[in-house]
């Protein structure tokens, strides 16, 4: 079997009722991975859908008075239209009442049955309906069941049997011979534990459910949802259906699953293709949890959070960005509406924004709009090799699954060129007619650098990438990996001047002052200045400092801690312009010191002035320095 396209599947959601923020992350996830493959030039195949039998969901239906059919049909819908909305790339949807599907479970069946590895008995144990878990009273916690907690029923009832423990041995094995099959390591160790502890054989039938694909033969029986669920990989492959198709897509490259269902992936799953003799998945990955105050987001505990109206509010490309940068994926993250802002103010707005802004006015501005000819080997290295490292991270990133870690690769390359910026000062440049040369070097680099970034956006953002090329007066569709190669940007492209990328978002929250309390109140800021006079702005003492270090306060979202060196002075500020820079952004710059503000304790800190910065209507920050080189301890006038 020769594998030629890169096949990615996210669980089959259950369509009892809508989605959660949970459910989106987990598909904007595998969505990123498909389009950076199809990116990269790889067919790829991406599936997801809804999982619809069981005694759950017929007793949902019940509850609202309709048929189980009806309440699938319904949700479903609705998770077409929010996959729509955060512009999910899905290239199948299964849903387990397809007549496609019910044939594959029903062949999977009757082969595994006259092969002996099913068998009919009977079923002493307990079972806990909100997640259609059989379990032995051996494997329960405090009576109940060992993943959710919640409280078990005690069944004993006629059933099918999958011989799952004649394949204990043989996964313990797969397991010790592919390290890399369930990741984060972490869940790989804890399905050793489980399997090491024994398997028995698996329950794979129900008596007395209507709702459910019957068992080939005995009508009374209902295939269990997990045998029946877990094969839908092989459904939208192509198992039975299209032999072409299948040769070419299984095994998959990765599961994408929540941590709560890694143990049906890696335990049962791989024991049912063992037993019908199919190649094992590459991986199965299981990332970790949405947390609402420590808390899982989920439907059974009633927390949950909309993604369509966060979508409707903030924007579909600020809504899959934070998803796919705020958690390290794999692990568990919090969700708050304060750190989603934050990353739209700070990431979105003002680093990447900021930078299309200024790139485009300073084009228009000192080259008429047109960008500037290329002259190889004239751009600052640096700037090319950040962009080149960029490439790299992010590569090295979506193969090891670290969806966070790819876009904090972007993000680097995007503060390098702000940087740049304020090293090159093309504003000083553009006033020294000798340097007419130097200026068209900078503004095609920071052109170009745009240009990579929006490639490698791709993956992640869906409207943005194209919105950055029509700025620049790029081609907006059409793009390719290869492209993000440093030389792409043609000549003479006009820009154009637009909307804002991101608007920051003003939060109006009361504790800015409890974290700057140097800064003015709100209706402060608003207000015109008063007049003073000379005598008055003299008693102000202004010197130029250089930052030597700056690391974050910690607890504190808005503070950096700064030190200062003033000629042969050391200062220790406190500055609330974390949502603006990063630390490593003004290590080594000059910036303008208040020297004789009244020293304030802020979080525990001494704090000896306060630096300047302006803003604009906006709400762009940007630290006020000398424009060229001048000594520490200077003082402005």
């Amino acid at each position: 079997m020769s594998r030629q396209v890169w096949f990615i599947t996210t669980p089959i959601y259950y369509p009892s009722d809508n989605l959660t923020i949970g459910h989106a992350y987990t598909t904007v996830a595998a969505d990123a991975f498909a389009r950076y493959h199809r990116l990269r030039g790889e067919e790829v195949w991406f599936s997801t859908g809804t999982d619809e039998h069981g005694q759950k969901m017929e007793r949902a239906a019940r509850d609202q008075g309709l048929l189980p059919a009806a309440l699938a049909d319904r949700v479903v819908s609705g998770i077409r239209e929010l996959w729509a909305t955060l512009h999910i790339s899905y290239d199948d949807f299964v849903r387990t009442t397809e007549v496609r599907h019910e044939r594959v479970v029903q062949a999977v069946f009757e082969q595994l049955k006259s092969q002996g590895d099913i068998y009919r008995g009977e079923y002493t144990g307990f079972y806990c309906e909100p997640d259609e878990a059989l379990w032995l009273e051996s494997r329960l916690v405090d009576g109940k069941c060992p993943d959710c907690g919640r409280p078990v029923i005690r069944l004993t009832e006629d059933s099918y049997f999958f011989r799952m423990s004649r394949y204990q041995d043989r996964l313990l094995q797969y397991f010790r011979d592919h390290p890399d099959f369930v990741e984060p390591q972490s869940r790989l160790h804890e399905m050793i534990k489980f399997v090491e502890q024994g398997l028995e054989d698996l329950s794979v039938s129900r008596q007395g459910l209507s709702w459910g694909i019957p068992v080939p033969g005995d009508p009374e029986h209902s295939i269990y949802v997990w045998f029946d669920a877990l094969l839908n990989y092989l459904t939208t492959a192509g198992y039975g259906s299209d032999a072409s198709r299948f040769a070419r897509t299984w095994p998959s490259n990765v599961h994408l699953v929540g941590k709560e269902i890694v143990r049906f992936h890696a335990v049962i799953w791989p024991t049912l293709l063992m037993a019908l003799g199919l190649p094992l998945p590459d991986r199965v990955f299981g990332h970790g949890w949405l947390l609402l105050e420590d808390t899982k987001i989920s439907k059974s505990r009633g927390n949950l959070i909309d993604p369509n109206m966060l979508v409707a509010r903030y924007g579909v490309d600020a809504v899959r960005y934070f998803l796919l940068r705020e958690v390290p994926f794999g692990a568990d993250g919090s969700y708050s509406e304060k750190a989603l802002v934050r990353r739209i103010n700070v990431d979105l707005a003002n680093d990447l924004g900021n930078l299309l802004h200024r790139t485009v006015a300073m084009v228009t501005q000192f080259n008429g709009g047109v960008v500037p000819p290329y002259r190889a080997g004239l751009e600052t290295p640096s700037l090319r090799r950040a962009a080149e490292l960029a490439v790299v991270e992010v590569e090295e990133a979506m193969d090891r699954l670290e969806l966070h870690r790819a876009i904090m690769g972007v993000q680097s390359l995007v503060r390098a060129a702000n940087r740049y910026i304020e090293d090159r000062q093309p504003w000083a440049l553009h006033r020294d007619p000798a340097a007419r040369e130097l200026l068209d070097d900078v503004l095609y680099n920071l052109v170009e650098v745009l240009r990579v970034t929006a490639i490698l956006l791709s993956p992640f953002l869906v409207e943005t990438p194209t919105r950055i090329r029509r700025a620049l007066g790029l081609a907006e569709a059409g793009t390719a990996w290869a492209e993000v190669a440093w030389g792409g940007t043609v000549p003479g492209c006009v820009v154009k001047s637009g909307d804002p990328l991101f608007r920051r978002i003003d939060t109006h929250e009361d504790d800015d002052r409890a974290e700057h309390p140097m800064a003015p109140e709100p209706e402060a800021r608003a207000a015109r200045p008063s007049v003073i006079s000379v005598e008055e702005f003299r008693r102000l003492d202004l010197r130029v400092a250089r930052v030597r270090e700056c690391v974050r306060v910690d607890n504190a979202d808005r503070l950096l801690k700064l030190t200062l060196e003033i000629g042969e002075e050391t200062r220790t500020v406190v500055s609330g312009i974390a949502a603006h820079y990063a630390p490593a952004d003004l290590v080594g710059r000059s910036v303008v010191l208040v020297a004789n503000l009244k020293p304030a304790t802020i979080r525990g800190i001494r704090s000896e002035g306060m630096i300047l910065a302006a803003s604009d209507d906006e709400g762009r920050l940007s630290v006020v320095g000398p424009w060229s080189g001048i000594n520490s301890g200077s003082r402005v006038t």
